[in-house]
């Protein structure tokens, strides 16, 4: 009976993942991360902005709201 023998293209697959994760991590390196204090100031600016946009679509609603009540009996 024969032996089982693995197929050649796995060899190749594994060279190919190892080209892509090696390909992955020089990119990594290459990212400018922010530090700590500007990763703050960052996250500070998103919230600022999200309450902004809450505030202002919640003023939209209510007055819309408003609106179609007294245009519908």
């Amino acid at each position: 009976m024969g032996e089982l023998k693995k197929p050649a293209n796995t060899q190749r697959q594994k060279e190919k993942a190892m080209e892509y994760f090696r390909g992955v991590l020089g990119e990594l390196k290459k990212v400018h991360w922010p530090t700590r204090r500007q990763l703050l100031a960052y996250t500070g600016v998103v919230f600022v902005a999200v309450a902004i946009v809450s505030i202002l679509m919640w003023i939209v609603d209510s007055g819309l709201s408003m609106a179609l009540t007294k245009l519908l009996p």
